[in-house]
């Protein structure tokens, strides 16, 4: 079974009814002009997401190549009120 399908439990009648009461309401000259604003729209998400997992690659290597210094541990209490002996 298809999954993306099987989250609605559509049957093949009931697609083809959906499919024509879409047909009814925008027309035969609107369905390929939806489909391509449709298809243009899926296409810039899909390349946005790649831009983007990009970016976070770039990142994440840049932070391996170039990994901070550890951090400075400050002095304790003891060792600043210690006076030198001479």
């Amino acid at each position: 079974m298809n999954v993306p399908l099987a989250v609605w439990d559509l049957g093949m009648g009931q697609i083809i009814l959906i499919l024509l009461v879409v047909l009814l309401l925008f027309g035969a000259k609107k369905l390929p002009e939806l489909a391509k604003g449709l298809g243009q729209g899926i296409k810039e998400f899909k390349k946005a997401t790649r831009d983007m997992q990009s970016e976070i690659h770039t990142a994440i290597s840049e932070v391996e190549e170039h990994p901070s210094p550890p951090p400075v541990k400050p002095a304790s209490s003891e060792e600043k009120t210690q006076t030198p002996t001479t």
